[in-house]
């Protein structure tokens, strides 16, 4: 009796302990004191609007990581209303036109600037232009964070998902201008060109999907990773969130939800 009165306790204890909600990440895990982001142009908030047309394509104030403009509730902005409005230390390494051979190289200035805190969006540029075979994206992002982790085993890392480039096109393809400024600059051929068909973009959109469950699978093997789960990427952006400049990179709006879509899969989310 009294083993089957344990095991019934034992049980219940189980069962009770099943249902009980987590803490929220804000409460489990420490306010950064100094944070990176890493990535390409996306995160250096390149062409948001034709107020921020310049030669070295970075606009950095309107990032969704580390964005300081109030237009932006950036990640930054986020972490320092938690902190009471303290400042935290903050750089900006993404650089317009990087790619996955880039990203080891960015985070090791993220050791070097000593964060505890990086975000990363990577391989925009590794699907439009030339596309990276899979298994390079593979090695070089597994290379790149092994090498990071090894060197800052106790700073955390937030993974973005690359934004889906064929809701891209589904979105703007019938705007003339768009398709347009598409085709005269060559952006992204083989998925935005008028040339280009139904079956490249499915293979394109197939290639990022497989980036993206690469990014996912090495970061499930860090402790100190989260991944967005495909937040960014099932993320249903609008015209206005895509820039009139380019039609291409994220407008201030845009880059204002994308702080929003990533900050809700992010350690401190509510």
């Amino acid at each position: 009796m009294r083993r089957a009165a344990m095991v019934l306790v034992t049980f219940a204890l189980t069962l009770t302990s099943a249902f009980i909600s987590p803490e929220p990440a804000s409460a489990q895990v420490a306010l950064p004191q100094r944070m990176t982001a890493v990535g390409d142009s996306i995160t250096a908030a390149t062409d948001v609007g034709w107020c921020c047309v310049n030669p070295n394509g970075s606009n950095p104030q309107y990032s969704w990581s580390t964005g300081t403009d109030p237009s932006v509730t950036s990640h930054y902005r986020r972490l320092v209303a938690i902190n009471g409005g303290a400042p935290i230390a903050a750089l900006n390494a993404a650089v317009p036109g990087a790619d996955s051979s880039d990203l080891r190289s960015q985070l090791g200035r993220a050791v070097t600037y000593g964060a505890d805190y990086v975000t990363v969006l990577i391989g925009g540029n590794d699907i439009c232009w030339n596309p990276t075979p899979l298994g390079v994206f593979r090695q070089r992002v597994k290379a790149a964070f092994g090498d990071y982790f090894a060197a800052a085993p106790n700073s955390r890392v937030f993974i973005s998902s690359i934004p889906n480039i064929y809701r891209l096109w589904s979105t703007m393809r019938t705007n003339p201008l768009a398709q347009l400024t598409w085709n005269a600059f060559n952006v992204c051929p083989e998925m935005l060109s008028a040339s280009a068909t139904e079956a490249q973009r499915q293979k394109l959109l197939q290639l990022e999907q497989s980036f993206n469950d690469v990014l996912a699978s090495t970061c499930s093997q860090y402790s100190q990773c989260r991944w967005d789960g495909y937040a960014t990427f099932n993320y249903n952006f609008a015209s206005s969130d895509i820039s009139t400049v380019d039609y291409f990179h994220p407008s201030i709006t845009g880059q204002n939800n994308l702080a929003t879509v990533t900050w809700n899969a992010s350690y401190w989310a509510q």
